[in-house]
């Protein structure tokens, strides 16, 4: 049985795509399409040396794409802070007398109980405080 170099490759594309499911492991995804590749070049005549350089440069080419476009979103923060990380730095209107031992604050429209960074300093009711850290569900506030 003589099966032409065109149908090895796309069997190799095949052999190369079981692991990429099982896996879920991208490269062997990019080892398939230069198997596909070379199977396209097989089918123009191209000899073996232009089928496996065709492979590999590929292959190559599509990891080095894909993993610079991973590295790049992976190094990316995400725009927006959530949950308690959205409030700090926020301003907030001081209720009652904030100072080391307690106190009450407006922080983005709710009521909090807060005290002061510094067990030294207080804020009176009608000043702005900006919040440093959330400690449980204490706001300490500078």
């Amino acid at each position: 049985m003589n099966i032409d170099a065109w149908l090895w490759w796309l069997i190799g594309a095949v052999g190369l795509g079981i692991p990429l499911v099982l896996t879920a492991m991208p490269e062997f995804g990019m080892f398939a399409v230069g198997a596909v590749a070379a199977a396209v070049t097989a089918a123009f005549g191209g000899g073996v040396v232009a089928q496996v350089l065709v492979f590999v440069i590929v292959s190559v080419a599509l990891i080095a794409v894909v993993r610079s476009i991973a590295n790049h979103h992976r190094e990316q923060r995400p725009q927006h802070r959530t949950g308690i990380d959205a409030l700090k730095g926020r301003s907030a209107l001081v209720l009652e007398r904030v100072d080391g031992s307690g106190g009450r604050i407006k922080l983005a429209g709710e009521i909090w109980s807060a005290r002061t960074l510094d067990a030294d300093s207080s804020f009176e009711p009608g000043q702005q405080v900006d919040v440093v850290e959330i400690d449980g569900a204490t706001a300490i506030v500078m």
